[in-house]
């Protein structure tokens, strides 16, 4: 086999596990009102259920960095996509609050590698001026999988039981790590084919990698990847509360059918997989123009949030339904038009490897948002019977990540003095 067309097998496989990924997370919140009725829950309790997969995700976002850079992508996806699939038919066997949280955080466990192993692998497969493009690429699966999820879902569950799709989810994610243990090896892919990964890395990165390697903790305390974690807090936030509460929010508060609701969901994911698939190439594009990799990456991640912000931020101010639909959907496009570049900035700085560790921190804490949007957004409707507060709150997150990447996402020192990197040593 080729490398090129390994590339390609290999994309291919990592596209369509991110759909298999947001199938199963958005199958749940599709399935929302039904559990919530079958386990008599008020929307706190279907926030704090919902908020308990990022428990989960955001502790094995950091070890399944760790445990990528140490085994390699193929035996930590490998297992990640058998237990995910396994948990997420455990959905049909839970009894009540308990066990829902139990299987919930089960599942975010198991999902939380993908992210950095997905980037793992691409860092092993392409030259750094196509990263950021094919990041977003393989990324796109996910709003894909969160599009597709709500028809399947409501038809599953209309027409037979809402308990099926999980089932059926399960058995295609079994399938999916068949071919994945079988085909994908660990063995590093970048070899210069007709000279085109030396030439690009030379040219274009060599001024923003840094020329030694020193250890994690200096990454840390590089502003670029501080700032791009906050981002990707915001950025979460933002995608989460649309993930979990979307299907719930129409039907209760906009007076939606569950066969409506479950088809008008696939809207803002369907605008969402197109904006996560251009907005990697379209900061590759910029980087190319203007030879420097974290002023393109900023020039995307700051204008994406700013427009992510104000449109979920009206949509608390908008009585039309179609204006919402419309505002939550540029919301969610102008969210994933940033989603594969906060990849781009820890491969701009990062040495690789430490890509798998660092991105794995900077993922966990940007999780945080996952974690905290569906949690507060039930308490809030609890409370105050409205989402308008969650969507004012979310409008502010996005900004606050906006301006954090206007202002901190810049030019890193591209070598250390021994001193230096005793230091962090």
């Amino acid at each position: 086999m080729s490398l090129l067309t390994k590339r390609t097998f290999i994309t291919i496989m990592l596209f369509l596990c991110g759909v298999l990924n947001y199938l199963d997370r958005t199958a749940f919140s599709v399935s929302g009102v039904y559990i919530a009725n079958e386990f008599s829950f008020d929307p706190g309790q279907l926030g704090i259920v919902m908020g308990c997969f990022s428990c989960g995700y955001v502790l094995f976002n950091v070890l399944g960095g760790i445990l990528t850079d140490k085994f390699g992508p193929k035996h930590v996806l490998l297992a990640a996509v058998i237990g995910w699939s396994l948990f997420s038919g455990a959905v049909t066997i839970a009894v009540g609050f308990i066990s829902l949280i139990i299987i919930r955080i089960v599942f975010g466990m198991a999902e939380g590698p993908l992210s950095t192993t997905t980037n793992k692998a691409i860092a092993s497969l392409y030259p750094p001026d196509k990263k950021a493009s094919v990041m977003g690429i393989v990324a796109s699966g996910t709003p894909l999988g969160a599009a597709i999820a709500g028809p399947i879902v409501g038809f599953i569950a209309i027409k037979y039981n809402w308990k099926l799709s999980f089932i059926f989810i399960m058995v295609i994610g079994l399938i999916w790590s068949f071919l994945w243990w079988k085909y994908f090896d660990n063995k590093k892919l970048t070899k210069t084919e007709n000279g085109d990964s030396a030439k690009a890395k030379q040219k274009i990165i060599s001024s923003a990698k840094l020329q030694q390697k020193p250890k994690i903790s200096f990454y840390l305390k590089q502003k670029a990847i501080v700032a791009s974690a906050v981002a990707f807090f915001s950025y979460n936030y933002i995608i989460f509360l649309i993930l979990n509460w979307l299907p719930y929010y129409l039907m209760t508060a906009r007076n939606f059918s569950f066969k409506d609701a479950s088809l008008i969901t696939a809207v803002p994911w369907t605008v969402g997989f197109i904006g996560l698939a251009i907005g990697g190439t379209i900061s590759d594009f910029i980087m190319r123009k203007i030879g420097h990799p974290l002023i393109a990456r900023k020039i995307v991640i700051g204008f994406g949030l700013l427009v992510a912000a104000i449109s979920i931020f009206l949509v608390a101010f908008v009585d039309s339904s179609a204006m919402v639909i419309c505002l939550i959907s540029m919301s969610a496009f102008s969210s994933y038009l940033t989603g594969g570049v906060y990849w781009g900035v820890i491969n701009d700085v990062v040495d690789t490897d430490n890509i798998g560790s660092v991105g794995g921190i900077m993922h966990g804490f940007g999780n945080c948002g996952g974690l905290l949007a569906p949690v507060i957004t039930g308490f809030v409707v609890k409370f105050t019977g409205s989402f308008t507060s969650s969507f004012v709150l979310a409008g502010i997150t996005g900004l606050t990540g906006a301006i954090g990447a206007f202002l901190f996402i810049n030019k890193v020192k591209t070598s250390c003095d021994k001193t230096e990197i005793n230091k962090y040593a």
